[in-house]
């Protein structure tokens, strides 16, 4: 038996205007034109453009999924063009247009009417482009060219193989996220930072801008004007008489937030929250607005059957953060993946914590170093030996920091992301310590989690423990918070849902739904109920949705049968808390 071709229930409905909503939550222009849908594409093994396209891809789905229409991998000796046309309104014109990317994989140049206006790496982070000298009046050509070298590089490429099997799923390549166009004044905003200050009822905005004139911020409720500062980088608003909301998974409020200058105006948002690590009793404690909180998760791909790393709509994201809600969990870890802005922004909205992993990358791993010597006790190997690890070239190195920063960057306003994960497993990891001081010198105000699963450093704030295949026995470390950031994997398959029939991977095999929901029970009250009194504090299960050959979600890879009893599983998660 093939592999078989699930959909969505979002998929079967995808139209040829796919995911118009805005795409940046966090950072809100009135201005916006977007431009997915169907573009001219071409795989040559060229650098030259080519004059005669192969047909037509559906923007933003990678050419490898289902939903592009394409069905094809681009391999690494190959290249990738899109092209497409675009009007502009003299009424949409101000005097700067920025062309947008959520996210392309992995390398790219853009065009537009044949003048280049932007090189861009990393297949994760969002980028712009300064297109004004570029435009015409009437029709415009936008062309890309891509290069995607998946995992024969050292390039951030997450859990894309070249060969697909396993644990390593189908690779994509080009556009997976969505691409817009807005119009600014030549003096404009650029950027915001907002810090939350729970301790002194405040929150912190700092304005990256190209200009030098002061700006009004105005933090609302609702309709309602709470405060309002004037400054030029950085203001700090007060809540009138230390009054505001917290933000919490169980209250995920927002609060509303204006940025105004002479010349530009931009909309965001902000919840009130802290996360910290402090002693609770005997233990260290991940805490939340100062208070212990049990951080109880779950493993989040991000992949789908029909559109891989990109949702085939707004509406599939919604699902996958509310059916974990609903099932009584707190939290996604976000591994090896960076999803778009309007994930974070529904986890933010509907009261989700993230751990957000920076997908993995370096050379080919010594499976010596990621999975023979963990699992026969050898989980403190130093991670300065480069080549061991897979990073031995300083080029590979200073790209991950570059990539990794940017992510931090990137996602430093989503109000939900508690923890920073920048290693898993040894996955092309180096100097966890180095990088662990590097993220708190970025971001103060998160945890961070320097080497998920092993070759533990001692760094970072977490002592970071993934146990499969036997029992949870807890490190002991007075200094960090003990958590299990991965375990269970079991699996229960359902063959009519199953993109590859012939083949299971999993951590534990149950014939019968009842015997997998059984096994589910018993492992949760043995290895965390019953752990949390010896000093654990967070749990994530393997996984929220399976995906290919790894069928240990609690849901179906096409999100349409639910394995887990949902009962059962909101009973056990309600014995799980601090």
């Amino acid at each position: 038996m093939s592999l078989r071709q699930l959909t969505t229930v979002w998929g079967e409905k995808i139209t040829d205007k796919p995911l118009q909503e805005y795409p940046r939550p966090q950072f809100v222009r009135k201005s916006y034109v977007n431009l997915n849908g169907y573009w001219d594409y071409a795989i040559t093994k060229s650098d030259a453009i080519p004059t005669v396209f192969d047909g037509k891809i559906l923007v933003p789905f990678s050419p490898e999924c289902a939903l592009s229409g394409v069905n094809r991998q681009l391999k690494p000796k190959e290249y990738l063009y899109y092209r497409t046309t675009f009007t502009l309104t003299k009424s949409f014109v101000k005097d700067v247009v920025l062309l947008n990317f959520g996210a392309v994989d992995q390398i790219c140049d853009v065009y537009v009417n044949g003048q280049k206006v932007c090189h861009h790496e990393g297949g994760y982070n969002a980028f712009s482009a300064d297109i004004t000298a570029a435009l015409k009046e009437r029709d415009n050509e936008l062309l890309l060219r891509v290069r995607d070298f998946t995992d024969t590089k050292h390039y951030a490429n997450g859990k894309q193989s070249s060969n697909r099997k396993g644990m390593w799923y189908t690779p994509q390549s080009g556009i997976w996220q969505t691409v817009w166009l807005e119009s600014v004044p030549s003096q404009h905003i650029q950027s915001l930072r907002i810090t939350p200050d729970i301790d002194n009822a405040c929150v912190s905005v700092d304005i990256i801008s190209n200009f030098d004139e002061p700006v009004t911020v105005v933090v609302t409720d609702g309709e309602k004007e709470i405060v309002k500062a004037d400054g030029k980088s950085s203001v700090k608003l007060y809540f009138p008489d230390g009054d505001f909301r917290l933000w919490s998974p169980e209250d995920p409020y927002l609060y509303g937030l204006k940025i105004i200058s002479r010349r530009d105006y931009v909309e965001s948002y902000f919840g009130m929250r802290k996360f910290s690590c402090e002693k609770v009793g005997k233990y260290r404690r991940l805490t939340l607005n100062n208070k212990p909180y049990f951080h109880n998760g779950l493993l989040d791909q991000g992949y789908y059957p029909d559109g891989l790393y990109t949702a085939p709509d707004d509406e599939a994201m919604i699902f996958d953060i509310l059916k974990a809600k609903e099932l009584g969990f707190n939290m996604l870890r976000k591994h090896i993946k960076v999803e778009p802005m309007r994930w974070y922004y529904h986890c933010d909205r509907l009261g989700m914590l993230v751990w957000q992993d920076m997908p993995s990358g370096g050379t080919k791993q010594h499976k010596s170093v990621t999975l023979v010597f963990p699992n026969i006790g050898i989980n403190k190997l130093k991670d300065n030996r480069y080549g061991l690890f897979s990073r031995k070239s300083e080029n590979s190195r200073e790209t991950f920091i570059a990539e990794y920063t940017e992510m931090l960057e990137l996602l430093y306003n989503c109000t939900s992301i508690a923890v920073w994960v920048p290693f898993n497993e040894a996955w092309g990891q180096f100097d966890a310590n180095r990088i662990a001081r590097l993220t708190k010198d970025i971001d103060a105000t998160r945890v961070v989690d320097h080497a998920s699963g092993w070759h533990d450093q001692g760094g970072g704030d977490i002592n970071s423990m993934h146990v499969y295949f036997k029992k949870v026995r807890l490190n002991k470390d007075c200094n960090r918070v003990v958590c299990l950031t991965e375990f269970g994997g079991y699996s229960f398959k359902d063959t009519e849902h199953s993109f590859n029939p012939d083949h299971t991977y999993s951590y534990k095999k149950f014939d019968t739904a009842q015997a997998f929901n059984d096994g589910v029970r018993e492992l949760y009250g043995r290895d965390v109920i019953a752990q949390i009194d010896k000093g654990l504090s967070a749990a994530v299960y393997t996984q929220l949705t399976d995906v290919e050959d790894e069928v240990n979600g609690l849901y179906t890879y096409d999100r349409k049968v639910q394995k887990i009893d949902a009962d059962m599983m909101r009973e056990i998660n309600k014995k799980i808390k601090l």
